[in-house]
């Protein structure tokens, strides 16, 4: 697997996310998935490496590379065979932080941004409420104005790092019902009147924390107010994006490893006296998902391309998490399928990749959102 114009760096740096992975994070996938946790200490040791922030300015806790480093970084990831993990890191790096670096003031990336880079700071990313989660424009939780404060009220729920988090990247309604009275807040968890309540116990990703949040009369800074009141509707849309694409590379390239293993399974694995891999109703339908991949993979480097020259193409994207993720789903289960009975025990990666995949069609915008999204820009 190589990203479009690669380079000699693109190729080390792969070779060390690599190493990292396989030697620091995969072989402690099945005690962190019992346990249903991971040590918050990787944060630091993966911020230490520089893998959260590959794409912020060094003066912030980042490398300053260019947009494809993350690509690989992803890529690599999936190695872990630990979606949990995966989708903890990314919302650090990925889904919670981008709008900070992209907006926020001078103090406030020193005081959130930098830490979170570094892995000394855990981001949460607070957006879904019990009544609203793809309808973000309905979203309840209040912040009101209060001399040089604001007080939040509400609740959030489904909140990956929601447990462990030091700060949250919270949206609130500062003004009138909708888009436009919707805004973002760096929310400390300190703040005196927060709580964490129940742990959600999901289908997967069972090794990453997914909480529920509560806020009564919060009392933060003003200053914690990220760009303009009542604008954060439109920050959340674009930071979506950037979301959107991580869970594409992540999708291909998770699904890949998959079918990598799948094939070296189906060499091994004997019916009838011969590998099963030879029948032809299994070597066609090989054929068929690695195409479908490739397919998958020219879309999502086309939005990352696109992306990386700092243009953020909303339909494209929209295109490559509805493809990949759907893929990602039918691929998987025939995968399953080709295991036999092996495919539903748990010491099989496929056992795991199979309650895990079922997250990318609803995570960070249903494929039913993406569909809306796609007609809207095509003028249906």
């Amino acid at each position: 697997m190589s990203i479009p114009n690669e380079t000699d760096e693109h190729r080390m740096f792969r070779q060390t996310a690599r190493a990292f992975v396989e030697k620091e994070l995969a072989p402690h996938v099945d005690e962190w998935e019992k346990a249903k946790w991971f040590p918050s200490e990787i944060f630091p040791r993966v911020g230490e490496m520089g893998f959260l922030g590959l794409t912020v300015p060094e003066e912030y806790g980042g490398m300053g590379l260019d947009y494809w480093y993350t690509v690989v970084w992803f890529e690599e990831l999936v190695r872990s065979r630990c979606a949990g993990l995966n989708m903890a890191l990314a919302v650090q790096s990925d889904m919670a932080t981008p709008v900070i670096n992209e907006i926020g003031t001078h103090e406030q990336k020193l005081q959130f941004l930098k830490p979170a880079m570094e892995g000394n700071a855990i981001a949460a990313l607070g957006i879904s409420e019990p009544g609203a989660g793809s309808d973000v424009a309905n979203l309840r939780t209040t912040a009101v104005r209060d001399g040089d404060d604001y007080v939040i009220n509400g609740a959030k729920t489904f909140i990956t790092n929601g447990k462990r988090a030091d700060f949250i990247t919270l949206a609130v309604r500062t003004g009138d019902v909708g888009f436009g009275g919707v805004s973002l807040m760096l929310f400390p968890t300190d703040t005196k009147g927060f709580s964490v309540g129940r742990l959600l116990e999901k289908v997967g990703n069972h090794s990453s924390d997914t909480a529920e949040l509560a806020f009564e009369n919060c009392r933060i800074p003003a200053r914690y107010l990220l760009g303009q009141e009542n604008a954060g509707f439109y920050y959340i849309m674009q930071n979506f994006q950037g979301e959107r694409l991580a869970a594409s590379i992540l999708a291909v390239a998770g699904t890949q490893a998959l079918w990598d293993e799948a094939v070296a399974y189906g060499q091994e694995r004997t019916a009838f006296g011969r590998p099963i891999g030879k029948f032809q109703v299994w070597r066609h339908k090989l054929v068929e998902h690695y195409t479908s991949l490739e397919a998958a993979r020219c879309l999502t480097y086309k939005a990352c391309a696109r992306f990386a020259e700092g243009e953020v193409d909303t339909e494209l994207i929209s295109m490559a998490k509805l493809f990949t993720c759907d893929l990602a789903q039918k691929i998987t289960y025939d995968l399953q399928q080709f295991y036999g009975g092996y495919g539903y025990m748990e010491e099989y990666a496929i056992a795991r990749a199979f309650r895990d995949v079922r997250l990318l069609t609803i995570g960070g915008g249903t494929s039913e959102i993406m569909k809306e999204i796609i007609s809207k820009c095509r003028g249906l």
